[in-house]
């Protein structure tokens, strides 16, 4: 493993812009996590609550094992305080109802009309505390014809026409290795809970933030609606291009790695004549503008793939950053954790993994502050109910006995 230049970890990390601002996060997987692992990235006291009998399932996601323990826990987990609540019984709604009296945002993504059926619904918690933001991510959105469904990524990315662009014609489309359409959604998540925050220091009162999977990756779809709206154009996958943007594609060098050469605009496609010791394609009709090189897109892929398959990678790459021309290499996890400029940025972050009595390389905090960066201070706890001490008693002033009780009856 190279040296690793990291970000201070641990309690006296750096506290973050989002320090003071606590935030109970309920739900499990992906969507809702990340958007709580974002929070507390940026300061925020994320406080998880996982059922006592049902444990969040990320804890046994991820495809690296170590000693019978997944690693997806360790980073979306981190940062975070783990608390256990039973809410489908009075006493747990009661207690729920207590700590959101002393928060700032509740993050949740269970399916719609769950929260209300436990009777801890939006106007029962707002009801309980005003300010409270309320962050709702589901599938399809809290109303309307498919909110009652189950939403995954895999199929909000579907619906959404996310999936439908991607890879290439005549081909089922394939997904990207990651769970896309729930990400996006924490991200938005993030973002409306943040408008929010700003909102209640003038209006003293709190809001629901409404996000759904489908509507997250439809949000991406740059200019696909109005191009089918006013054209009738319905935009077909490329591919490792993008129809009508060109010379920008994936090329092959001569030792068989594939370098991205991006020199769609003028100047930059200029400068990649140059290089080629072509000089007159610049101004040759067929490739003279941005129109006029996107219709003749293959021909000039065509060009510049035999110009890059009589270089091998590295020196390909050195010769075009000489160029000017932008480029980059098509990185493993391998290379990546090896990249000289993310690891100037911090963008791997050892996390002190409990489970494992080591610590684990993870992925840095975005985005950087300058004056209260964010911070990993921890990583997932190692078990359900690790802060209920310090929560409950803290928080709630619940003596020892409270929670021997509360434990015994099986609400936390």
């Amino acid at each position: 493993m190279p040296n690793i230049h990291h970000e201070h970890e641990g309690p006296e990390a750096p506290r973050g812009p989002l320090a003071g601002v606590r935030v109970l996060e309920l739900g499990t997987l992906v969507a809702g996590p990340f958007a709580g692992r974002l929070l507390a990235d940026m300061g925020a006291e994320v406080i998880k609550i996982e059922t006592p009998d049902r444990p969040d399932p990320l804890r046994t996601w991820g495809q690296g094992e170590v000693d019978g323990h997944r690693l997806f826990w360790t980073v979306h987990a981190r940062n975070k305080k783990c608390i256990t609540l039973n809410l489908r019984t009075p006493q747990g709604v009661e207690l729920l109802k207590e700590l959101a009296a002393k928060s700032d945002v509740i993050v949740e993504n269970f399916k719609p009309g769950t929260l209300e059926k436990w009777g801890i619904g939006p106007t029962v918690l707002q009801e309980v505390n005003p300010r409270l933001v309320i962050a709702r991510v589901s599938g399809y959105g809290q109303d309307g014809p498919d909110a009652h469904k189950p939403g995954y990524a895999s199929v909000a990315e579907g619906i959404s026409g996310f999936r439908a662009l991607n890879g290439y014609p005549g081909q089922l489309p394939p997904r990207i290795a990651l769970s896309l359409g729930d990400s996006f959604a924490g991200m938005f998540a993030v973002q409306g809970v943040l408008a929010a925050l700003v909102r209640r220091q003038q209006s003293g009162h709190g809001d629901i933030v409404d996000v759904a999977l489908t509507e997250s990756c439809l949000a991406l779809l740059e200019s696909t609606i109005p191009d089918y709206d006013c054209a009738g154009v319905v935009r077909q996958p490329s591919g490792t291009r993008l129809d009508g943007i060109a010379p920008s594609n994936v090329y092959m060098s001569r030792d068989g790695l594939p370098v991205i050469i991006a020199a769609n605009q003028d100047t930059l496609f200029a400068r990649l004549c140059q290089a080629m010791n072509c000089p007159e394609l610049a101004t040759d009709p067929r490739y003279l503008d941005h129109v006029s090189r996107g219709i003749n897109q293959d021909s000039l892929d065509e060009l510049v793939g035999d110009w890059a398959r009589t270089y091998d990678a590295a020196d390909l790459l050195k010769f075009l950053d000489e160029a000017g021309v932008v480029n980059g290499p098509v990185n493993t996890i391998a290379e990546v954790v090896k990249d000289p400029q993310l690891r100037h940025r911090r963008m791997f972050v050892e996390h002190d993994d409990e489970r494992l009595g080591r610590s684990v390389l993870g992925p840095g905090v975005v985005p950087k502050f300058a004056g209260s960066p964010g911070s990993v201070r921890w990583a997932g706890r190692a078990t359900p109910g690790y802060d209920n001490d310090d929560v409950y008693g803290e928080l709630l002033d619940l003596g020892p006995e409270a929670l021997s009780n509360l434990a015994g009856q099986r609400i936390i």
